[in-house]
């Protein structure tokens, strides 16, 4: 897709919960939540990009699982793509988020996702399993 830039996005699941972000910036989307990741570089493989921000942002290592669905649009020409991951060094901190939070499968909604991970969300929540029954 000529003209796009791709962002990745990491859904890490612990436990049946889903780790949700706190954008500290910019100023039009501080405080919204959002799946931990960010831009690929030119040249650089999405799924390292994506191991490589989870790392700077979070200070876990992660292996990645499958991909949540396919582009999932954002503004300006960016496209996002999503994987399930799966921390397995560390325990996440917002180094460059205001906070992180857990989110069981009937909290998913507890927090204001910004409005281009809400489908995203809504995907992940048919593939978590219940905890009613």
């Amino acid at each position: 897709m000529t003209g796009t830039r791709l962002v990745v996005g990491a859904a890490i699941v612990e436990g049946g919960r889903l780790l949700a972000a706190q954008r500290s910036g910019p100023p039009a989307l501080r405080g919204g939540w959002e799946f931990p990741g960010g831009k690929v570089d030119p040249g650089e493989d999405e799924r390292a990009a994506l191991v490589r921000e989870c790392v700077e942002e979070l200070g876990v290592q992660v292996v990645l699982g499958p991909r949540v669905g396919g582009d999932w649009p954002l503004d300006n020409g960016y496209r996002m793509h999503v994987w399930f991951a799966t921390v397995v060094a560390g325990v996440p901190r917002p180094l460059e988020h205001l906070a992180l939070r857990w989110l069981e499968p009937h909290e998913l909604y507890d927090v204001p996702w910004l409005p281009a991970d809400l489908p995203v969300v809504a995907a992940i929540e048919k593939l978590l399993p219940s905890r009613d029954a």
